[in-house]
């Protein structure tokens, strides 16, 4: 097994908290399409999810807002009361499906039969391997940030990314994000329990 340099560690180093969001529903998500690069904007039902999640938010005092560059990321960060001052980066992206962009997993493995995405990955796309190095990219870079000792962060993201960015922080191989399934709409909190990283809510 990989394990993460975030694992374990005493003292902590930053971030405190991180409470990843996945955007809230589109089109495509409530269809089950992958949904990796094409642009979509919220569906109005998923305009209302992003909204409450404001509600389900409130009291959090994230010290920085990172968010996917991607609208329905940045959409669900303004409608949730976080759009002011939200940074955007490449390393949020949502996986690359490659030739299986906007295809459910029941249209895929009628052309590929047995096809797991976290196993096979997408051709002309990512490999799983590809997104957790994108996640550590991320997370070593919040941990180099003194700024962010013991703080909150608040990340605005993709199903797939949050889900290999939960497995790294944890400690876990990429592969292993498949055991974390995580809803439009919806938030975790990757957090600390004495000197280990811990999924302290998921599904929120």
């Amino acid at each position: 097994m990989v394990v993460s340099s975030l694992s374990r560690s005493g003292p902590r180093p930053a971030p405190g908290r991180i409470c990843v969001v996945r955007h809230a529903a589109t089109e495509w998500s409530k269809a089950g399409r992958h949904t990796g690069r094409t642009d979509l904007p919220l569906e109005p039902d998923g305009a209302a999810e992003a909204i409450d999640l404001g509600r389900r938010l409130a009291g959090l005092q994230p010290a920085l807002v990172l968010s996917s560059p991607l609208r329905r990321a940045l959409d669900t960060s303004e409608l949730s009361g976080f759009g002011e001052g939200v940074e955007t980066s490449e390393l949020l992206l949502e996986m690359d499906y490659g030739d299986y962009e906007g295809l459910t997993t029941a249209q895929i493995r009628e052309l590929r039969p047995g096809w797991d995405l976290f196993v096979d990955g997408c051709p002309g796309g990512e490999t799983i391997a590809q997104v957790g190095a994108r996640a550590d990219r991320l997370l070593d870079r919040l941990r180099a940030e003194p700024g962010l000792a013991g703080a909150d962060v608040l990340v605005f993201s993709h199903g797939h990314l949050l889900r290999v960015l939960t497995a790294r922080w944890l400690g876990l191989e990429a592969a292993d994000a498949r055991r974390f399934a995580l809803q439009a709409g919806r938030f975790g909190l990757l957090g600390w329990e004495y000197e280990w990283c811990v999924l302290a809510g998921w599904n929120q």
